[in-house]
């Protein structure tokens, strides 16, 4: 099964992951890519460098960012392959431990729709 982690951050707040943390999180990410439960991973920049595509009535528009009336954005992701939900629990719990207590961030996991014949 796979499950996408969505980091939650309050994007307001300006802070800046130190060097410590990079470090740390990079030793995770190399040791979870090793063990074949890190499919993918990465930041995103923030949202006043984004834009949002919205279908109404049959027609697009378009939206730049960023976006004032959203405080939480999601500020990146990871795609974890896990035999369970408990499993895919324990990676994203591991994860929140590297940042230690200079974060305060959630992360939303939900498991990936793959179709049947995989």
């Amino acid at each position: 099964m796979r499950f996408l982690s969505m980091v939650r951050i309050d994007e307001t707040s300006g802070k800046v992951p130190s060097e410590r943390l990079m470090n740390d999180m990079g030793k995770l990410i190399e040791e979870m890519s090793k063990a074949g439960v890190l499919v993918d991973t990465g930041g995103l920049k923030p949202t006043s460098e984004s834009f949002r595509v919205k279908l109404a009535g049959g027609k697009t528009s378009v939206i730049d960012g960023p976006f004032t009336e959203t405080k939480e954005v999601i500020g990146g992701y990871a795609i974890l392959k896990a035999a369970s939900k408990e499993e895919a629990l324990a990676l994203t719990e591991r994860f929140l431990k590297v940042h230690g207590d200079e974060w305060d961030i959630v992360c939303e996991v939900r498991q990936i729709e793959e179709p049947d014949f995989q």
